[in-house]
């Protein structure tokens, strides 16, 4: 199992265990990570399950493609490292990948 770590905006920590394979954002779902709302169910057509992924593992993952790229410029509070968490797969190279959800995401 590979251990992610989501920050909420107000600095509350929630340590998963993620299958490989499965998204980012479902195991947030599936673990009841406040903030990850998935509305499209994992698709890259709603940006509710936007996050930032801290700077020690944006080179572990893939680039976002043009969908994922479109998708974030309609998100809340874009950062250079926003990502949709729906696009990212976990691997085992992601153990200890760290998360921080917007204030977008539990806020507003």
């Amino acid at each position: 199992m590979t251990k992610i770590k989501f920050i909420e905006a107000d600095g509350k920590e929630h340590e998963v265990e993620a299958q490989e394979g499965q998204s980012v954002m479902q195991a947030a779902l599936n673990n009841l990570v406040p903030g990850i709302v998935a509305e499209c169910g994992g698709f890259a057509s709603c940006a509710t399950c936007h996050g930032y992924v801290d700077e020690a593992w944006r080179t572990k993952i893939p680039p976002p493609d043009a969908a994922e790229e479109a998708m974030i410029e309609c998100a809340f509070h874009v950062q250079p490292n926003s990502r949709l968490t729906c696009q990212i797969k976990v691997t085992p190279a992601l153990d200890g990948m760290v998360v921080r959800l917007p204030v977008s995401q539990t806020n507003e």
